[in-house]
């Protein structure tokens, strides 16, 4: 495993599922963590298991869409940790499922604010803290759906990931002559995570896994370990780039 020995992280979201999975990886890695979380509190025991050779982890309570949390969510980790060198934008989620006929203005506005909003506000109050020229990272949890669209009724959510995208293309080449480098990952199916719990049937699970090559879903540890990669050293040299973790699922 690339160590990551010195460094301080900051993931958003990350009481539980994908977020958590990468939090996990990164203090394994000898990062010290600090996650945020509105809906989904991390307990004792998963807030300890953040705890790693970097120091204990920190849980931070924050609304993402709101610039005032998150900038003084940042300046917390500044102080508790004395640095800021990776930031995972992994906020997001689906809000409810509908398709154009039965969305609304603030329902439209509600998602892309979850999912792009807080990619925004937290990459801008990140910025002035992460290092030049050695080692900035910023991390942008997509999705799968960017790509294709998404099942049925994820029509907010696909736009606002799929501006994600454009989000850390735009941004890697605004950020690259300091050295900072800027990423997406783009999960597929990834199974134990609130989203498809809360918003896909059993059915529908079962015939989306049929249609994956690797012939499994994906885990969140999958998803872990790319991010992992890309905050490290050895992915230096990459940027803007698009991560799909889906089991062939889709390539482009």
């Amino acid at each position: 495993m690339t160590s990551l020995s010195g460094r301080t992280a900051l993931v958003t979201g990350g009481g539980v599922g994908i977020g958590a999975a990468i939090a996990r990886a990164l203090a394994q890695a000898g990062t010290r963590v600090a996650v945020t979380y509105r809906t989904h509190a991390p307990s004792h025991e998963e807030l300890a298991s953040l705890n790693g050779p970097g120091g204990p982890a920190l849980a931070l309570a924050v609304d993402a869409r709101n610039e005032p949390e998150v900038r003084d969510a940042v300046g917390r980790v500044v102080e508790e940790f004395g640095r800021f060198d990776i930031l995972v934008n992994n906020v997001g989620g689906l809000g409810r499922r509908a398709g154009l006929a039965e969305l609304d203005l603030p329902t439209w506005r509600s998602i892309l604010a979850l999912n792009l909003d807080s990619t925004f506000l937290f990459s801008a109050a990140a910025l002035p803290h992460l290092p030049n020229h050695a080692g900035g990272r910023i991390i942008n949890v997509a999705s799968l759906a960017a790509h294709t669209g998404g099942h049925a009724g994820a029509l907010a959510y696909a736009t606002a990931k799929a501006g994600i995208l454009g989000f850390t293309r735009s941004l890697a080449t605004e950020l690259g002559p300091v050295g900072i480098t800027v990423n997406a990952l783009a999960p597929g199916f990834i199974e134990a995570t609130p989203f498809h719990d809360t918003f896909t049937t059993e059915e529908s699970k079962s015939r989306t896994i049929s249609g994956i090559p690797l012939a499994r879903a994906g885990r969140p540890a999958d998803v872990a370990g790319a991010a992992r990669w890309l905050a490290s050293d050895d992915a230096s040299f990459v940027s803007g780039a698009v991560i799909d973790v889906n089991g062939a699922q889709y390539f482009h």
